[in-house]
């Protein structure tokens, strides 16, 4: 045997020792048998949540026939790491646990998980149509504690920082602070629920074009055109002025009713403030410091797919993650400039706006007889 055939022989043996690690690694594996603060800190969702999680895509995940397949669970699992550190190497060779996947294998199991999420919980878990008693719930929450009435949930943008797209697309995707996302629109209610999620927009896309663009904007344009009254959401002065979206107004007199309903409309929007700080350090994969290495299509998916993630934690009540030991950097949701009315109307047909005066300015009157 020659030196160099002996060498290709002793590398080709490594490459099989660490493939029988990883296997040995990989079988020897149960996320189930993890202790539930580790369970946490690793996947984000408890352990009730994550088994409900599992049997929601279990028929949608390949079957393991070959020996060396990996089990679906740990499929699963290795998914949820990805969404709660945003990266291969702290999620799979740091943390409390090495799952004995190689970078290579996460690719094609990211692929198939990511799939089967987006298909079966982002449409059952992300919905904007209120059952009546949820709808009661929100309207008596936001008009009790802020004055305001016919609230339905609180709507914002923030931004998706991902990797330097296709050339020909690159113009699309640089937002106002130079780095390439995407402009994501998101409307939550009382409770944090994520209510409506649009994340399909280039970063370049200022806040007030991807709420016109929206179909829960034409959805609400069409239940005011045809006197269905489903209520009204607040946000800042991005957007523009409709009787179905009421925001701030502009240069207010120190002491006036105005200066008072801007004032409660900004305290009833920390909802959505809370709630972007609350997802984004449970799933960091979406935090501005980190970004996405994949394309503007796969990180919409990935979005989705921690939207309802989010929610699933909220309804089985998953402790929320240490703010102040997980977020060591300051993450702005805030890209576009905020304009006054009188450009802002611009956007909008001068009946929306008129509509929308009305609606708000109905509210001073109730705030008169307080």
């Amino acid at each position: 045997m020659t030196s160099v055939e002996l060498y290709f022989s002793d590398e080709e043996e490594e490459i099989l020792e660490v493939k029988r690690i990883r296997r040995s690694l990989r079988d020897s594996f149960n996320p189930m048998e993890l202790d539930n603060d580790v369970f946490i800190r690793n996947f984000r969702l408890s352990k009730p949540a994550f088994l409900h999680v599992y049997n929601s895509i279990e028929d949608k995940l390949q079957l393991n026939i070959r020996q060396q397949a990996v089990p679906n669970i740990i499929k699963l699992a290795a998914a949820l790491k990805f969404f709660a550190y945003g990266d291969y190497q702290t999620s799979f060779f740091e943390n409390d646990l090495d799952m004995g996947l190689a970078q290579s294998t996460l690719s094609y199991i990211f692929k198939e998980v990511f799939d089967a999420l987006e298909s079966n919980i982002c449409s059952k878990y992300i919905n904007f149509e209120y059952k009546p008693d949820e709808l009661r719930r929100v309207k008596d929450h936001f008009y009790e504690k802020y004055g305001i009435p016919n609230v339905i949930g609180c709507l914002d943008n923030t931004h998706l920082k991902i990797i330097m797209p296709k050339k020909d697309l690159r113009h699309l995707y640089a937002n106002r602070k130079g780095f390439f996302s995407l402009n994501i629109l998101v409307v939550c209610d009382d409770l944090m629920h994520i209510r409506y999620i649009d994340a399909r927009n280039p970063g370049a896309t200022c806040d007030a074009d991807v709420w016109n663009k929206s179909s829960l904007k034409r959805k609400l344009h069409e239940d005011y055109c045809n006197n269905r009254k489903t209520g009204v959401l607040l946000g800042d002065d991005k957007y523009p002025l409709t009787p179905y979206l009421l925001i701030p107004y502009n240069n207010v007199e120190k002491g006036s009713l105005q200066e008072k309903f801007n004032n409660k409309h900004k305290l009833a929007q920390e909802v959505i403030e809370k709630m972007f700080v609350i997802l984004k350090s449970r799933f960091r994969c979406l935090l501005s410091t980190k970004e996405l290495h994949y394309s503007p299509e796969k990180a919409t998916q990935i979005t989705n797919i921690c939207a309802a993630l989010h929610n699933i934690c909220l309804k089985y009540k998953v402790e929320m993650p240490d703010i102040q030991k997980e977020n060591n950097q300051n993450d702005d949701n805030s890209i576009d400039a905020k304009y006054g009315e009188d450009e802002i109307i611009k956007t909008s047909s001068n009946e929306l706006y008129n509509g929308g005066k009305l609606v708000r300015d109905s509210i001073l009157d109730l705030f008169k007889k307080s």
